[in-house]
């Protein structure tokens, strides 16, 4: 009889607290048949208390537990929310998912089609709470390297598309079979305080934004074998008005990346305070253990890239810290679509940026191709220590333009320069910028070809004897170094060659370390004062 009584009050206890859950509008997953044992496939279970909640909007509560699941649609108005211990876990069948292929086109139809958390024009959508979203990605083996086979069958963990007032927060999101979380062509877009772990699979990104507009990612953890805040346009939707602050990237790749893809472009970034540092994996599936770049601005596909403010980086490792290319692989989404044209590089501000222990001698480079120049970009307060190592091949090198390629900064191996390579680009502004080396280089510092309007003032360099030269100006047209000095000894201090070379300045530089200030090979005129040798 006491059993009984029991039994009678705890499902009195139940019932009360299922009415009152509801009556805030909050839906236990357990309610509606889940049991968060980590084995019964459960997807049935919790897409009925989504659908559910979707009614009269709310919140669909995951408490402690494993949930294994194929594909949850996500509906506007619901709020999904993790409490700590709980943990959702994809599917190892493919089988358990669901094809998704969304209404607007982007390079992505081919292959993007099973997700664990998808959605599709939804509004005031969430994910939130302590909990664990485990994509057990390892599961899905990559049998073939032909695009876009090798991509196929690889569910991510979330894939939103056009949604409006998105948020992700404080989850943890761990092993994706492919991109950790695509967001394509959504609006109001905030993610805080996430911590991302992928090392699963190929092609595990951290996430990707993809063509859209007013977004806020903040104070963010990740560490992942491919790229990790990368912002993409793989369709015609520009990413636009977006700020990303607060935030430790590590990635066997590229740590903060805009492209490859660049159909639509980018507009209106600003990034700022980032902490790039060596992944904890130390085998890399992608990429390099320390990583490839630390901040890569790669337009390809046509498209806009304007408007990016880029400040308070501290990286640690990569190749290369700092990459920007504009080529023309002029890939298409889709086959009727007309060929992309060349597109636009302009308006890029880097600032306060520390860059040390750089794992090769490849250097940092901005380049655009010919006839189509990079514009208006201002490096200010960038402190770099390269490790050296270039040979006199390295520096003699003639680099070819490779403009329909992947833009990946390690593309043309070592580069001529050690520091700085800029090609087909105008209106440069370096300012304070410090290059130093650690070992001996046979390359000059910084290389400037087919260059017009470029502007050096207050540069502090390492050099070496074994170089020629500290900076060479190839076809520069407009050309000033102010207030410059040397960290060590050199040869020439400025090498200027071309046939167009003209309008030459160097003024009020400190060059006591230089045996000779100008070689002038070009025979411009060029005008030079205060300098103290």
């Amino acid at each position: 009889m006491k059993t009984l009584k029991l039994i009678i009050i705890l499902l009195l206890l139940s019932t009360t607290l299922f009415a009152q859950l509801n009556s805030l509008n909050i839906y236990n997953v357990k309610d509606f048949g889940a049991t968060g044992d980590g084995n019964r496939l459960e997807t049935e279970a919790l897409q009925k208390a989504i659908d559910f909640c979707s009614v009269s909007g709310g919140t669909v509560y995951f408490p402690s537990g494993k949930y294994l699941t194929g594909s949850l649609l996500l509906k506007s108005n619901v709020s999904i929310y993790l409490s700590a211990g709980a943990i959702i876990l994809g599917s190892t069948n493919i089988a358990d998912y669901n094809e998704f292929i969304p209404q607007m086109k982007s390079y992505n139809d081919a292959f993007l089609k099973h997700s664990i958390f998808y959605a599709e024009r939804a509004e005031n959508i969430s994910i939130r709470g302590e909990g664990t979203i485990d994509g057990q990605g390892s599961a899905f083996k990559v049998t073939t390297r032909e695009k876009p086979e090798r991509y196929k069958n690889r569910p991510y963990v979330i894939r939103f598309v056009e949604c409006k007032n998105v948020k992700i927060e404080d989850v943890t999101m761990q092993n994706s079979a492919m991109w950790m979380q695509q967001y394509l062509a959504c609006e109001d877009l905030f993610i805080r305080g996430i911590r991302v772990y992928n090392h699963a699979n190929q092609n595990n990104d951290m996430m990707d934004i993809d063509g859209c507009k007013n977004v806020i990612i903040s104070d963010c953890i990740g560490d992942t074998d491919d790229d990790g805040i990368t912002l993409k346009s793989t369709s015609f939707s520009i990413t636009e008005n977006v700020v990303i602050t607060n935030c430790v990237i590590s990635s066997h790749c590229n740590a903060l990346k805009l492209g490859t893809e660049s159909h639509g472009g980018f507009r209106n970034i600003s990034i700022s305070n980032i902490v790039v540092k060596p992944s904890n994996d130390t085998e890399p599936i992608y990429g390099h253990p320390k990583g490839i770049s630390g901040i890569t601005l790669g337009m390809v596909d046509g498209g806009i890239l304007e408007g990016v403010t880029i400040s308070n980086i501290r990286i640690e490792g990569t190749h290369v810290p700092i990459y920007m290319r504009l080529g023309n692989r002029a890939r298409k989404f889709y086959d009727d679509q007309p060929e992309p044209g060349v597109g636009i590089f302009k308006d890029v501000i880097i600032s306060n940026v520390i860059a040390t222990n750089v794992q090769s001698p490849i250097g940092c480079s901005i380049t655009g191709i010919p006839g189509h120049y990079v514009e208006n970009v201002s490096l200010n307060n960038i402190s770099i220590e390269f490790p050296g190592g270039g040979s006199i091949e390295d520096a003699n090198k003639i680099l070819p333009e490779l403009e329909n390629h992947y833009p990946e900064s390690t593309k043309w191996g070592n580069l001529p320069s050690f520091g700085l390579f800029i090609r087909h680009s105008e209106n440069i502004n370096l300012n304070n910028v410090e290059l130093r080396l650690k070992n001996s280089d046979a390359r000059p510092a910084i290389i400037a070809d087919d260059v017009k309007e470029i502007k050096i003032t207050g540069l502090k360099t390492d050099s070496d004897l074994q170089a020629k030269k500290v900076i060479s100006f190839h076809n520069v047209r407009d050309g000033i170094i102010e207030s410059s000095s040397l960290l060590s000894n050199a040869n020439t201090f400025l090498e200027i060659t071309g046939n167009q070379t003209k309008n030459i300045t160097v003024i009020n530089n400190v060059l006591l370390k230089a045996k000779r200030i100008i070689d002038n090979r070009s025979k411009t005129k060029v005008k030079e004062s205060g300098n103290i040798k």
